[in-house]
């Protein structure tokens, strides 16, 4: 929902029935807030984030979400699994292409997805650049997934 010169306010309904709202605001900041369950209309805030917190906080949920994603699909395949493998700053191949790894030659799994930031880049090409605190969606064997976290962490 729009708000006039506010920003704009996202709202959903928890499991246990609570009302939540994030209101982006122009400014650069997000408001998390939770509305009474007596009064619609009252919102008592809970905390307020940066531009770079709230990146942060949906790095954290959107990357365990994508690889849960796969987790379930590759549960009827035996023997194939999913992960996910951050890349951390002064990995040897943050800032190269991602074909430099040269992943599932090496190792057998396929890198099928990139989460930075707030996006998801799925089906990732050779020539995508690789950034520190990206996450790497893997699928493979449990073996190649490992050896997918080796490369990245050790070149």
């Amino acid at each position: 929902m729009l708000l006039p010169s506010m920003g704009v306010r996202y709202e959903f309904t928890s499991q246990h029935g609570e009302r939540i709202g994030i209101i982006a605001r122009r400014g650069g900041y997000f408001d998390v807030v939770l509305y009474d369950r007596d009064d619609p209309d009252q919102a008592r805030p809970v905390f307020r984030l940066t531009d770079e917190e709230a990146d942060a906080v949906a790095q954290i949920l959107g990357a365990p979400r994508i690889a849960e994603r796969f987790t379930e699909l590759t549960r009827e395949v035996p023997g194939l699994e999913a992960g996910q493998i951050a890349i951390q700053p002064g990995s040897a191949y943050a800032d190269r292409p991602l074909g430099d790894t040269r992943a599932r030659t090496r190792t057998g799994a396929s890198i099928v997805a990139i989460v930075r930031n707030q996006q998801v880049l799925a089906s990732p090409a050779p020539s995508e650049m690789l950034r520190a605190a990206d996450v790497l969606i893997v699928v493979g064997t449990e073996a190649g997934i490992e050896g997918v976290q080796r490369l990245v962490d050790k070149g």
